[in-house]
C-alpha cells in the first residue's frame, strides 16, 4: 500500500491505493455489464457489489473479475453463486430372489438409483452425481418371435411349431414371469415384390405346394404366458411366397415396436427375435413399387394385419433404431450362416442387439435365444435424451472387478451377472444459459424401461438482482434501479449513475466535460465519454489499466529496467514509478543498499570510490573492479615493498641509515623457515605472500599485511641462492659428445658405402646375365699361330 497523489488536472488530495494486477483474467475480457452476464463467463468469475468499488474512470465491467483478484482489490461483497444437486426420488434397488414367496409386480422392481434429481447449473461448473444399476433376479421377460414365412422357410416352420412349450420350460431357469408372442411377415403386396395375378395371389408357390396368400405382416399371437396356445396357433400357420430375395422384415419390426397395446408389451425386459434366411428391404426400395411416402412410424394394425404396406415405404435403419430404443426393445437376429455378415453390420448400428447363427431348419433356435439373451442382459449401456444447446454430459463407468471406462466406454459395463451392482459417474456441464431456465433430460439403460429424470435449472441471474432498489436515490435521484452495486438506468437515462438524459443534453456538451484542459482529445484517446464522464477502455491484457478523470493515467507506460516495468522494484502509477524502499530512480533501478559495495577489508569501495545505485564508482581512474580493488597499471604489493624488505632484512647495497629512514614505516619480523610465515586463513585482515629476487639471483620470501593501519612484513631470514656449476662433468660431457658424434658420422658413412657397393655389384650381375654371346667365328679372324712342317721330316 503506497501513498500517491491523484492527478486530475491539478494536485488535489492524497489517497492510499493498494495495487493488485491480475494476469489475463477472462472475466475482465468478457466486458460483462451485469452480474448475470458475469457469472455466465466462467466458474471462477464473481461480481463485486460494493457501491464504492470503482475508481475514477473505471467502467462497471471491472466489477466482474476472478474471485482472488476481487478479494485482493479489497472487495467485501462478492456475488459468486454455486451449483448444487438435489436428489428428489431415491428408492433403493430391489434385492429380489427367485424363490421368494411374495411376487412383485414389474413396476415395483427398481434396478436403477436414484430415479429423479434436480441440478442447479452454473455456466462452466460441472456437477457430478452417481448412478447405480443392479440386475434384479427373476426379472419378467416378454419375448416376441417374428418369423419370415416366405417359401424358403418351410422347414423352419415345422421346428418352430413346438417352440412355445420348449422355450417356456427353458426360460423358467431365468425367470418365473415369462410371456411369448408370435408374428410373421413376407413382403409388400405390390409388384414387383409379389406376383399380382389372381392365381399367384391365391397360391404364390409353384409345384404341388399349397401356400397361403402373401401378406406384409401378421400378428398371430399377442404376448401370453400360455405356451400351448403358442404351439397351437403356430401349427396353423402356412408358408407363403414372394418374387425377390430380400424380405419386408423392416415393416414388421416397426409395427411390432410401435403397436405396444396390440402386441401386449409390458414395462419389463422386451425381446424381439427376428428369424429369417434372407436380406431386407429398407427406405427407398419402395419406389420400385411406386411407393414414395416415407414410413410414418405409427401403428397400422387392423385385425392383426398391417394394412398400409402398399402406402408407406420401408422404414430406414435410423428410424428403426429410434423406435426400438424409444420402446426399450432388444433385438435378436436369428439368421442363417449365409447372411451373418449383413446382419452383423446391422447389429453394429442397432444398440442392444445380437446376432445368432440359425441352422438351416431352425432346430437350434432355443439355444440361440438363450445365448443371445444372456449376452444382451450381461451388458448395460446408458443413453440420454436430447440435451439443451450448450449442455454437455460425460460418463465414467465403475464396472465389475473395479474396471473403469471413460468417454464412450464410460457409458457401458459388460460381463454383468444377475445380482451384480455397477455404478456410473455422470457429469453435466453448461456453457451458457439456454432460452428456457429449466430443462429436463432422461437417462436410461438401453433395453430397460426404467429411467432417471434429471431436471436442469440454470443459474442465469445473481441473488442480488432480486433485491434491486427501483428508483434509488443513489442513481441520480431515482433515475435507475440500484442492482448488485451498480445502477441500471431507466429508459432515456444514461451514465454510471444515470445522471444524464438523452433528450436534454447534446453530445457536444457532454464531450466538453471529457476534454482535459480544454484540449481536443476526448478522454485522452483512452476511453469513451459517457454522459460527460470518461469510461476508460480496457486493453487486451487486463493487468494493464487506464484510469483517472480523463483516462490520462495508466499503469504500463513507466520507465523500464532489465525489461521490467519500474525495474521490478516499484509500481507504475499514472505513468510514474513509485519505488519500493531502498530503491530510487525513474525506473526504480537505483538501489540504496551499500552492502554490494563493501570490500573484504570492510571499507566502502576499498576507500577508493563512492557507492552509487549499489555499484562502486572509483574516484581514481587507475582502479577498477566491483570494489575498486584492481589496478592494472600499479606495480603490486610485492614489488612495491621489495626494496624496503631487502634493505631492512639483508642490508642491501644502499646506505643503512637511509634505509631506516625511508622504510621505517614497516614493522619487520624475521622467521627461520617458510613454513613459519603467517597464512591467509590465520588472519582477519588481507595478507599477501611475496617471492622476490635480489641482484645476486638469490630469492627471499616474505608476507605483507596491514594490521591496525600499520604495515608489517614477515621475512624468512635465509636467502635461497643458486649453487655454482661443476666444470669437470661439463667438460667430460662435451668431449664425450664430440667423440660419440664423430663415431656416429663414421658409422653412417661406412653404412652408406656398403649400400652403394652392393647396389653396383647387383647391377653388374644383372647386366652379365642379360648378355648374349655369339659362338660363330669371325670371318676376318686369323690365328696368330703358324705351323710349318719340315718337308724332310719323315715322322721318325
Amino acid at each position: 500500500c503506497v501513498c500517491v497523489w491523484c492527478v486530475c488536472g491539478v494536485w488535489v488530495r492524497c489517497v492510499c491505493v493498494c495495487l493488485f494486477w491480475s494476469s489475463g483474467s477472462e472475466c475482465i475480457k468478457a466486458n460483462a455489464q451485469s452480474c448475470g452476464e458475469c457469472i455466465q463467463v466462467a466458474e471462477k468469475c464473481g461480481w463485486c457489489t460494493d457501491e464504492n468499488f470503482l475508481r475514477d474512470g473505471e467502467s462497471k465491467t471491472v466489477r466482474c473479475d476472478d474471485i482472488g483478484s476481487l478479494s485482493a482489490k479489497k472487495c467485501v461483497k462478492i456475488e459468486n453463486p454455486r451449483g448444487n444437486i438435489n436428489i428428489n426420488i431415491n428408492k433403493d434397488v430391489t434385492n429380489r430372489k427367485k424363490d421368494q414367496a411374495d411376487k412383485l409386480k414389474p413396476e415395483q422392481i427398481t434396478q436403477i438409483q436414484p430415479q429423479k434429481l434436480t441440478l442447479n447449473l452454473r455456466s462452466g461448473e460441472p456437477l457430478t452425481f452417481n448412478l447405480k444399476f443392479k440386475r434384479a433376479e427373476d426379472y419378467p421377460i416378454d419375448l416376441y418371435y417374428l418369423m419370415d414365412l416366405s417359401f424358403s422357410m418351410k422347414d423352419d416352420l415345422e421346428n418352430v411349431k413346438n417352440l412355445g412349450t420348449h422355450l417356456m420350460r427353458e426360460m423358467q431357469e431365468i425367470t418365473s414371469d415369462f410371456r411369448i408372442g408370435f408374428g410373421s411377415f413376407v413382403e409388400k403386396t405390390v409388384m414387383p415384390y409379389i406376383s399380382t395375378t389372381p392365381a399367384r395371389l391365391a397360391n404364390p408357390c409353384i409345384g404341388n405346394y399349397n401356400c397361403t396368400s402373401p401378406f406384409s405382416y401378421k400378428n398371430v399371437l399377442s404376448l401370453t404366458n400360455d405356451g400351448n396356445q403358442f404351439n397351437n396357433l403356430v401349427s396353423q400357420q402356412q408358408i407363403s411366397g414372394n418374387l425377390d430375395s430380400p424380405e419386408g422384415g423392416f415393416d414388421a419390426i416397426m409395427q411390432v415396436a410401435v403397436c405396444e397395446g396390440k402386441i401386449g408389451w409390458r414395462n419389463v425386459t422386451r425381446l424381439l427375435v427376428f428369424s429369417t434366411d434372407a436380406g431386407f428391404h429398407f427406405a427407398g426400395d419402395g419406389k420400385l413399387g411406386g411407393i414414395v411416402l416415407p414410413n410414418d412410424g405409427k401403428c397400422h394394425l387392423e385385425n392383426n394385419m398391417y394394412t398400409m404396406s402398399h402406402y408407406y415405404d420401408y422404414p430406414s435403419i435410423a428410424h428403426l433404431v429410434q423406435k426400438l430404443s424409444d420402446h426399450n426393445i432388444q433385438t435378436i437376429f436369428a439368421v442363417t450362416e449365409e447372411f451373418q455378415p449383413v446382419y452383423k453390420e446391422l447389429k453394429n448400428l442397432i444398440p442392444k442387439s445380437a446376432v445368432g447363427t440359425l441352422s438351416s431348419n431352425s432346430s437350434n433356435v432355443i439355444k440361440l435365444i438363450i445365448d443371445s439373451y444372456n449376452s444382451l442382459s450381461s451388458e448395460v449401456i446408458l443413453e440420454n435424451s436430447r440435451v439443451p444447446e450448450g449442455v454437455t454430459i460425460s460418463y465414467k463407468s465403475v464396472c465389475k472387478n473395479g474396471v473403469t471406462g471413460t468417454g464412450e466406454g464410460g457409458r457401458k459395463c459388460s460381463n454383468i451377472s444377475i445380482g451384480d451392482e455397477v455404478s456410473f459417474q455422470i457429469s453435466v456441464e453448461s456453457t451458457k444459459c439456454p432460452s428456457h431456465n429449466s430443462e429436463t433430460i432422461k437417462i436410461k439403460p438401453l433395453g430397460f424401461t426404467e429411467e432417471v429424470e434429471v431436471v436442469l435449472n440454470f443459474i442465469c441471474e445473481c441473488e442480488c438482482s432480486k433485491g434491486g432498489v427501483p428508483n434509488s436515490k443513489d442513481c441520480h435521484n431515482g433515475n435507475g434501479t440500484l442492482e448488485c452495486g451498480a445502477c441500471k438506468c431507466n429508459a432515456g437515462r444514461i451514465g454510471g449513475k444515470c445522471e444524464c438524459s438523452k433528450d436534454e443534453l447534446r453530445t457536444e456538451d457532454l464531450d466538453a466535460n471529457c476534454r482535459r484542459d480544454n484540449g481536443t482529445d476526448i478522454c485522452s484517446n483512452n476511453g469513451e465519454c459517457v454522459c460527460g464522464t470518461c469510461e476508460c477502455k480496457t486493453r487486451e491484457n487486463p493487468a494493464e489499466i487506464y484510469n483517472g478523470k480523463y483516462c490520462e493515467c495508466d499503469n504500463f507506460n513507466c520507465d523500464r529496467s532489465g525489461n521490467k516495468l519500474c525495474g521490478g522494484h516499484g509500481q507504475c502509477e499514472c505513468r510514474m514509478c513509485v519505488c519500493e524502499a531502498n530503491y530510487t530512480g525513474s525506473a526504480c533501478d537505483c538501489s540504496l543498499d551499500t552492502s554490494t559495495c563493501l570490500a573484504k577489508n570492510g571499507q566502502i569501495c576499498n576507500g577508493r570510490g563512492t557507492c552509487e545505485c549499489g555499484e562502486c564508482k572509483c574516484t581514481n581512474p587507475k582502479f577498477q573492479g566491483s570494489t575498486c580493488e584492481i589496478c592494472p597499471t600499479c606495480p603490486g604489493v610485492c614489488p612495491e615493498h621489495k626494496d624496503c624488505v631487502q634493505c631492512r632484512a639483508f642490508g642491501g647495497e644502499g646506505d643503512k641509515l637511509a634505509c631506516e629512514q625511508s622504510c621505517g614505516y614497516l614493522t619487520l619480523v624475521k622467521v627461520a623457515r617458510r613454513d613459519d610465515l603467517p597464512q591467509p586463513t590465520d588472519q582477519s585482515f588481507p595478507l599477501t605472500h611475496c617471492k622476490e629476487r635480489d641482484a645476486n639471483d638469490c630469492w627471499f620470501y616474505y608476507t605483507f599485511a596491514v594490521r591496525n593501519d600499520t604495515p608489517e612484513a614477515y621475512v624468512v631470514e635465509e636467502l635461497e641462492c643458486p649453487a655454482g656449476p661443476d666444470i669437470i662433468p661439463i667438460v667430460v660431457g662435451v668431449v664425450a659428445g664430440i667423440v660419440l658424434i664423430g663415431l656416429a658420422l663414421l658409422l653412417i658413412w661406412k653404412l652408406l658405402m656398403i649400400i652403394h657397393d652392393r647396389r653396383e655389384f647387383a647391377k653388374f650381375e644383372k647386366e652379365k646375365m642379360n648378355a648374349k654371346w655369339d659362338t660363330g667365328e669371325n670371318p676376318i679372324y686369323k690365328s696368330a699361330v703358324t705351323t710349318v712342317v719340315n718337308p724332310k721330316y719323315e715322322g721318325k
